[in-house]
């Protein structure tokens, strides 16, 4: 297994975090400086929102974002809902994505969560066999989406 630290990203993190979003979605525009500070900074300050990111070196190679929704269903028992898993491309199958959701995962439980969801937009058999090797299910909800027009 590659050595990691696996950990809550911090301010000074902004770079690397958007040098591994590349590996996620290559395609999409780069932001602008001011507006990925801005959105990180609130981000960060939020106090729903983890960033996870796992650490080589000096180097960011997996990450995923935990945001904690408090509910009033459930006993009042918040949920959690993870996005953006990615594992920067020289780094893959050494067990690094599962290391950030795990880390997740028991981030959601210290808050009392009484599940952890995420979705992805994949259709390859290996991610979705990946997810479910880190605890997942994927058949025990139906997902929706709309998006904005």
């Amino acid at each position: 297994m590659t050595e990691a630290i696996i950990r809550t990203a911090i301010e000074h993190d902004l770079l690397e975090v958007l040098k591994l979003y590349r590996h996620l979605h290559p395609h999409d525009p780069q932001l602008e400086a001011a507006d990925a500070e801005r959105v990180w900074s609130r981000l960060l300050a939020s106090g729903f929102m983890t960033v996870i990111v796992a650490q080589a070196a000096e180097l960011l190679v997996a990450s995923c974002t935990l945001a904690i929704v408090p509910n009033l269903s459930r006993g009042g028992r918040s949920y959690g809902v993870i996005e953006n898993v990615v594992t920067h491309a020289d780094y893959r199958r050494v067990g690094l994505g599962r290391r950030v959701l795990a880390h997740a995962l028991e981030i959601g439980w210290q808050a009392d969560c009484y599940k952890v969801l995420l979705a992805t937009g994949s259709k390859q058999q290996s991610t979705l066999h990946f997810y479910e090797g880190a605890g997942f299910d994927r058949g025990s909800k139906t997902y929706f989406e709309v998006r904005r027009p």
